[in-house]
């Protein structure tokens, strides 16, 4: 790695856990000056590395000048000092303070902060918020572009998470064993949202977000590193999420434009993240329910199936009608068109499509574009121009106007 890479990285990798121990140690109504100090640590590393050049351990070095940031505010401050004086052992001085930065520490703060932010109390925009923020590092720009909103409107709703969480005086601990299901199942959705944020953005700027696919599945990766947490649809979420992450480098060219599926190379996928995405999916199956990350893991796990596999696209169309059962939304009802149509057909699968209110939706027009291309290049050019019109991303509008040049060529030819 080169070294002017090293913060950045060490950045994205260290300060989740940083924050998360040191609030987990003064308290949730502490996390704004934990980010401080942590935000600080880094501050310093930026005017005193590249002078001095990198420490011989930059995460040591790191955790060495939090503590001593830590220390120093504990002597300036009399309120904090009086409030954080439950963590002195008696007679105690200001410099011998303990911050545990132990791995098994780390792993446990980072775990009862997700616990902590995902309470069921704040909304979940606002929890997704502080699970960009607090343990994915990510800046109040970089927020807002992932919702396409501003930095204030960002700001606000991150503050009325924080102030919702002092005011319960919610700790940062695990769950009690009778809220425990159900408290897991409000984490595994806000990693589910973030992942998918990463997976398919309408930020402007860039459609993939590779770096939150990777916050999502470490923060799969924590959940079920518990053995109270490592349940089935934590293992199915995984597996999703590993299968889903193994495409992405094939799903961008060099030059930022979006690949589809059917286009993707093969050699581009993650062989590794393939077999994890497998087997945590067996993980999921021993136990004796079906949640609906299992099913669309299952869909996922297909696509990544040879095409000549003569049950490839009837395996994915049964998958789809089960999970429409469970989730009738127009993403999952395009999805299993498109399996239809592989499956009866392009024709069958127009009429299917004719047949679903789905005329306000991009992808729909996308969709029937695709159906009709091959035996009426004009309807689909239509079509494509419709998907235009609606749709949101540059990165895709790029994809469609490509479309209908190469249709209209065709057209010429």
């Amino acid at each position: 790695m080169a070294e002017n890479d090293i913060i950045p990285h060490l950045f994205r990798t260290e300060y989740s856990k940083m924050v998360s121990v040191l609030t987990k140690s003064f308290g949730i109504e502490y996390v704004e000056l934990a980010e401080d100090i942590v935000s600080e640590t880094f501050m310093l590393a930026l005017d005193v590395w590249p002078f001095k050049g990198l420490p011989t351990n930059p995460t040591a070095w790191l955790y060495t000048v939090a503590k001593n940031k830590v220390k120093n505010h504990y002597l300036r401050n009399n309120t904090f000092k009086k409030k954080v004086r439950h963590i002195l052992e008696m007679g105690m001085l200001p410099e011998e303070i303990s911050i545990d930065f132990s791995e098994k520490n780390i792993v446990d703060s980072q775990l009862q902060m997700l616990f902590a932010i995902c309470h069921p109390s704040i909304s979940v925009e606002s929890q997704i918020c502080l699970a960009l923020r607090i343990l994915c590092g990510l800046g109040l720009d970089e927020i807002a572009d992932a919702f396409l909103s501003n930095k204030e409107n960002i700001h606000k709703r991150l503050q009325r998470g924080k102030k919702k969480l002092k005011q319960l005086g919610i700790k940062i601990e695990m769950p009690a064993e009778n809220d425990l299901n159900e408290r897991v199942d409000a984490v595994l959705h806000t990693i589910y949202l973030v992942f998918s944020e990463g997976y398919y953005s309408e930020s402007n700027s860039r459609i993939i977000r590779s770096e939150l696919c990777a916050d999502a599945l470490n923060m799969a990766y924590l959940i079920l590193s518990n053995s109270n947490t490592n349940l089935h649809s934590t293992n199915a979420l995984l597996s999703l999420m590993c299968f889903q992450s193994s495409r992405l480098e094939a799903r961008m060219s060099d030059h930022g434009d979006i690949i589809l599926y059917d286009d993707q190379d093969r050699n581009l996928w993650d062989k590794e993240l393939i077999e994890k995405g497998f087997y945590f999916l067996q993980q999921a199956s021993k136990w004796d329910i079906t949640s609906q990350y299992y099913i669309e893991a299952s869909i996922a796990y297909w696509h990544t199936v040879e095409s000549t596999h003569p049950d490839k696209w009837t395996s994915i169309l049964l998958l789809y009608d089960v999970l429409l059962t469970i989730n009738n939304s127009p993403v999952v009802s395009l999805n299993r068109i498109w399996a239809y149509s592989k499956v009866h057909g392009a024709l069958q699968a127009i009429d299917e499509a004719e047949s679903q209110d789905l005329k306000t939706n991009h992808f729909y027009f996308m969709l029937m574009a695709e159906l009709c291309r091959h035996f009426d290049e004009g309807i689909a050019i239509q079509y494509l121009s419709k998907a235009y019109a609606l749709c949101k991303t540059n990165a895709e509008k790029d994809l469609i106007q490509l479309k209908i040049v190469a249709l209209q060529t065709k057209q010429m030819v």
